[in-house]
């Protein structure tokens, strides 16, 4: 994992007229890491999804990538930094084959449509991924779930991302199909990518992620290393609850704190002695 953040926000703020998204969030990643973004309905993640995504500009806040401040005032410069989304919808078109999905509107052209290099880097986008696709001209409307959700992943890395940001991947899929699309998310991490994935699911987060980025009401709950929290602190810090990984912690500090400040028992002051 790289030390250097691939992208780092700091004290990020949007509001949509009296409502406040997104009020202070910091968040970062580094290359060769997953981070978790996880909360409740109404935290914020979708928000913070499409600030990264160039959709919505923040409105107070900074932004990082490769460690230069930069602005993101739309999809096209999202894009050309290298930060690459892939939405619940997917986006795909069902009566197009594979290779017409992956190249909608970049198609490789000369005088015509260079049909034979788009299927073989096609097939090239798809073996970075080790994906079960059984050709490359079949229509979307033929595929599962999970080939679907690779076609869109595999559409994601045509531009060499640095960042790749995937919401809800495994949302509605089967058993089968979600461990399809989790062995995608490890084969990004071990190419070296940067990956936000936000999710409801515990259990695909500790599968997968490096680390968990909580939002609660359009704040920073916690962030976790997935190896040292449990499931429970995990949920306590999206539901709000008090006793979470993050309070003990706090907790814990302060009253190393007071007790470093409190003399021993039994000791006597210095007016004490001098008297």
């Amino acid at each position: 994992m790289s030390s250097r953040p691939v992208i780092q926000l700091r004290g990020v703020s949007k509001s949509f007229g009296a409502v406040a998204a997104l009020t202070d969030v910091d968040l970062e990643v580094s290359a060769g890491e997953v981070l978790a973004l996880v909360g409740d309905n109404g935290a914020g993640k979708s928000t913070l999804v499409k600030t990264l995504a160039g959709v919505h500009a923040p409105d107070s806040g900074s932004i990082e990538f490769l460690g230069e401040e930069v602005s993101i005032p739309g999809p096209n410069a999202a894009l050309n930094l290298g930060i690459a989304t892939v939405f619940q919808d997917l986006a795909l078109c069902d009566n197009l084959d594979v290779v017409s999905n992956l190249f909608l509107g970049s198609e490789i052209r000369g005088s015509r449509l260079n049909e034979v290099e788009m299927e073989v880097r096609s097939w090239e986008l798809l073996r970075q991924l080790s994906a079960k696709i059984p050709s490359v001209r079949i229509p979307i409307a033929s595929l599962s779930g999970g080939q679907r959700q690779t076609v869109a992943i595999a559409r994601s890395l045509l531009r060499d991302p640095k960042l790749i940001i995937l919401d809800e991947p495994t949302a509605a899929l089967g058993v089968e199909q979600t461990a399809e699309v989790l062995n995608l998310v490890e084969r990004l991490r071990e190419n070296g990518l940067a990956v936000i994935m936000i999710s409801h699911n515990m259990s695909d987060v500790r599968a997968v992620a490096d680390r968990v980025s909580v939002l609660r009401l359009g704040r920073n709950n916690g962030t976790f290393t997935v190896a040292d929290v449990s499931q429970e602190d995990i949920v306590a810090a999206i539901t709000g609850a008090t006793d979470n990984a993050a309070s003990r912690r706090v907790a814990a500090v302060s009253t190393k704190a007071a007790s470093a400040t409190t003399p021993p028992a039994g000791t006597s002051s210095t007016t004490d002695e001098q008297e």
